[in-house]
C-alpha cells in the first residue's frame, strides 16, 4: 500500500515499551516515550483473581471460570490457562492479582469511518440520520482524511477492550479503501473487513481482498450489501461474489420500520443467500415466522441496542431469536453509537428486555450477555476456533480489568458486575495475537493528542453536520 499520512507500521511492525516484567521481578511503569518494541512472543498473566474462560472444558460452568489462576500466551497464541504455572526461561510476566482476565470482546457490527459524524443529527431517526448525516459526509471525506477518522474510530474501540471488529464499510474509491485498511491495521486491531460497492464497481471487492487484507494476518474479509426485492439482481451478484471468495455475506435487515417495505427477507431467500453464511445486521422487524426461518437456515444475527435507541430504530426480539436458537452477537453501529463502550452495549442489551418484558429473567442473562460480547460473536462471523475463548491453541486476544475502582468495588459477584458496573476505565491491559496494544490503561505507543488533532482537522474540512 501506497504511504500517505504519517508513516505505515505494519500490524507486525513495532510497538512500544511495555510495563512487562521478566520472572522475578515487578512491573515498572510505563515510560512517557517508548523507544524500542518488546520481545512479547512470551507472556505470563500471574495471578489473576478471576479467568473466564468462555470455555467449559477449560474452567467451571458456562462461561469457563478459574479462580488465582494465571494465563500463558506464547508466539500469539494462549499456550495455557491454569494455576501456578510454569514460567519458561525469558518470559514477561504481568502481575495481575486482584484483576480479572477475560476473551477480548468481538464487535460484530460497526462504521469506524462515521467517527466523522459523531453527535449529528441527533434528532433524527435512521431514515433523517441516513440523509442528513450519513449519505452527505461519506462522499467528502478524502482517502487522507478517512485514514485520519477510521483510525481514531479503531483505536477507541481497541482501547476500550475490543480486539475484533467488524467494520461494515459503505462504498468507498480504492485508494480510499487502501488507507481505510492501512488505518486499521496500523491499530492492530483484529478486524473483517465488509465491503460494500456500488454495481458498476464490483470488481474491487476481489481486488481490495486481494491488495489490501489478504496479506495482513489479522484482516479477513466480508461483503456487505443492502437487501432489496427489487434489486434482486444486484443482490444475486454479490451474493456470487461472496461464494467465489469463500466470503460471508453481511447485510443490514430490517432496522426501521419502513424497510418492510423491501421486503430483505424474501430478497436474501429468492438469491439462496439465506443460511449460515449470512450475518444480518439490526434484526428488529422480523415476525415470529421470520425469526424460526433465521433459525432453521442458520443465519447469525448482530444486535446494536445503543444504535436502535439513538436512531429509535426499536428494540430487537432477542429473546425470541434465543428461543429459536439463532446465534447472536453484539455490535457498536459506528457513529450512531457515538463512541466505544461495550460495557454500555451488554448493559442495555439486557436492560431493554427487561424493560420491554417486566421480567428480570428474560434473556440475555448476565452471563449470557457476556458470552454475546465474546464467543458469541466470534461464532456469528466464523472466527470461534481462533477467537472469543481462551482455549489453549487459539490466538492470545485477552484483555485484562482492574476492579479495584470508584464505579467498581466492592467485590459482590465480579461476573454481574463486569456487566452492571464495568465501565472502559477498568480496561487496564489488551493483548491482540499475544502483542501488547494497551497497558495500565493507555494506548501502547500512540500519540492520542496527535490521533485527535488530525482527527478534528479532517473534521474541519467537512464542514458543520
Amino acid at each position: 500500500m501506497r504511504p500517505s499520512g504519517p508513516p505505515r507500521r505494519s500490524v507486525v511492525g513495532a510497538l512500544g515499551a511495555v510495563p512487562l516484567a521478566t520472572v522475578g521481578s515487578p512491573a515498572p511503569d510505563l515510560p512517557a516515550a517508548p523507544h524500542r518494541a518488546p520481545d512479547a512472543r512470551t507472556t505470563l498473566l500471574r495471578n489473576a483473581e478471576l479467568v473466564l474462560t468462555m470455555d467449559p472444558k477449560v474452567g467451571r460452568g458456562e462461561l469457563g471460570t478459574l479462580e488465582h489462576a494465571d494465563v500463558l500466551m506464547r508466539d500469539g497464541a494462549i499456550a495455557a490457562v491454569g494455576r501456578r504455572l510454569p514460567v519458561p526461561h525469558g518470559t514477561r510476566v504481568v502481575d495481575t492479582a486482584g484483576k480479572l482476565v477475560l476473551p477480548g470482546f468481538v464487535d460484530i457490527h460497526n462504521h469506524l469511518w462515521q467517527s466523522s459524524i459523531r453527535g449529528g443529527c441527533a434528532d433524527q431517526d435512521l431514515n433523517g440520520w441516513m440523509t442528513g448525516c450519513n449519505r452527505p459526509t461519506l462522499p467528502r471525506i478524502t482517502p487522507r482524511d478517512m485514514y485520519r477518522f477510521v483510525r481514531l474510530g479503531a483505536l477507541d474501540v481497541l482501547r476500550v477492550g475490543v480486539t475484533t471488529v467488524v467494520d461494515w464499510v459503505h462504498p468507498v474509491p480504492y485508494e480510499t479503501g487502501e488507507q481505510y485498511v492501512r488505518a486499521l491495521d496500523e491499530t492492530g486491531v483484529r478486524f473483517v473487513y465488509a465491503m460494500a460497492q456500488d454495481d458498476d464497481r464490483l470488481d474491487l471487492l476481489s481486488r481490495v481482498k486481494k491488495d489490501f487484507l489478504d496479506p495482513l494476518p489479522l484482516a479477513s474479509a466480508q461483503v456487505a450489501a443492502h437487501p432489496f426485492l427489487a434489486d434482486v439482481a444486484g443482490l444475486r451478484r454479490r451474493h456470487e461474489i461472496a461464494r467465489e471468495l469463500g466470503l460471508m455475506l453481511n447485510c443490514h435487515v430490517l432496522e426501521h420500520r419502513t424497510d418492510r417495505a423491501r421486503d430483505p427477507i424474501r430478497a436474501l431467500r429468492a438469491v439462496g443467500a439465506f443460511g449460515p453464511g449470512l450475518l444480518m445486521n439490526h434484526a428488529i422487524h422480523l415476525t415470529e415466522e421470520e425469526i424460526a426461518l433465521t433459525a432453521d437456515h442458520g443465519v447469525r444475527v448482530a444486535h446494536c441496542p445503543l444504535s436502535n435507541m439513538r436512531l429509535a430504530s426499536g428494540i430487537m426480539p432477542l429473546p425470541a431469536f434465543h428461543r429459536h436458537g439463532v446465534p447472536a452477537g453484539l455490535g457498536h453501529d459506528g457513529g450512531s453509537n457515538d463512541t466505544s463502550d461495550m460495557f454500555g452495549v451488554m448493559k442495555s442489551a439486557v436492560g431493554l428486555q427487561r424493560a420491554l418484558h417486566q421480567d428480570p429473567g428474560v434473556f440475555p442473562t448476565l452471563p449470557a450477555v457476556l458470552r454475546m460480547a465474546t464467543l458469541g460473536g466470534a461464532e456469528c462471523v466464523g472466527l470461534a476456533d481462533r477467537v472469543g475463548s481462551l482455549t489453549p491453541g487459539k490466538r492470545a486476544d485477552v484483555i485484562v480489568l482492574d476492579p479495584a475502582t470508584l464505579n467498581f468495588a466492592p467485590r459482590r459477584n465480579w461476573i454481574n458486575q463486569i456487566v452492571l458496573n464495568g465501565q472502559p476505565a477498568n480496561v487496564a491491559y489488551v493483548f491482540v495475537d499475544g502483542h501488547p496494544r494497551v497497558a495500565r490503561g493507555r494506548l501502547l505507543d500512540v500519540d492520542t493528542d496527535e490521533v485527535v488533532r488530525q482527527a478534528e482537522e479532517a473534521a474541519s474540512r467537512l464542514g458543520p453536520l
